[in-house]
């Protein structure tokens, strides 16, 4: 049964799996007449800081951030449908919260290879063409701005999908994609005009000294894996944007 072209959104995925990335060579970008949808996410921070002890006595006050996201309802159905449509037509064992445990940690560690400038180390996990338009972009960039690239895992405050991608190319070669949106604290100290709109949090860590100041920044990266008959079962990375740095 034929699939038809599709586009649409996606969202969640727990540990076990680190992503496996797509060769480079097989990676293909939409065809111009496929339409993307992208989906309203309210995000608000609900406790900016919120102290916790830990130890027995209460001696020791650590902060947290805490980042809700609510999905637009109509969004998170929609996704489910995508979800199911890669089930019965692409993979039978593909589960979305696995998905999204897995591109949080390939998110971190793509993150931290940007923000040192080890674009060698990133053959294999983002697009070829991808990595050299990133290498011209960092290398314009502040030392300020490559650190808050770098996003640890401690620091990843939410995830979520944000746009899901069915569609055949003109070979007849099927590839599913996945947005993925990420909101991540850093301590990089950044000027205030050039990250407009970002959120600034004191944090204290450990309750001693001065406070931490640290920003809650965005960060979308997109997944794509070709689900052709004999090409291996791999994910690669074809898109990165970290919103006031990397566009």
């Amino acid at each position: 049964m034929a699939l038809p072209m599709l586009r649409g959104c996606y969202r969640n995925r727990p540990p076990s799996v680190l992503i496996r990335f797509l060769k480079p060579d097989h990676v293909v970008q939409p065809q111009s007449n496929v339409t993307r949808l992208t989906p309203t996410l309210s995000v608000g921070v609900v406790s900016t800081v919120r102290p916790y002890s830990s130890d027995r006595g209460g001696g020791k006050q650590n902060q947290k951030v805490v980042v809700v996201g609510i999905p637009n309802p109509f969004i998170w159905f929609r996704t489910r449908i995508y979800y199911f449509l890669i089930r019965v037509y692409f993979d039978k064992e593909f589960k979305i919260e696995e998905f999204t445990e897995g591109s949080k940690q390939a998110f971190s560690h793509v993150s931290r290879l940007l923000s040192g400038s080890q674009f060698e180390s990133l053959e294999g996990l983002v697009a070829k063409d991808l990595i050299a338009k990133l290498e011209e972009k960092c290398a314009l960039l502040p030392p300020s701005h490559l650190q808050a690239l770098s996003a640890d895992p401690e620091d990843l405050m939410y995830t979520t999908p944000g746009d899901v991608g069915i569609y055949y190319d003109d070979d007849g070669r099927k590839f599913v994609s996945i947005l993925m949106r990420y909101w991540y604290l850093t301590s990089a100290r950044l000027p205030e005009e050039s990250l407009e709109g970002t959120r600034i949090f004191q944090v204290a860590i450990g309750g001693e000294g001065e406070p931490e100041t640290k920003r809650l920044l965005t960060a979308n990266y997109e997944f794509q894996r070709e689900f052709t008959k004999g090409v291996p079962p791999d994910w690669t990375i074809t898109r990165i944007e970290h919103s006031k740095l990397l566009d």
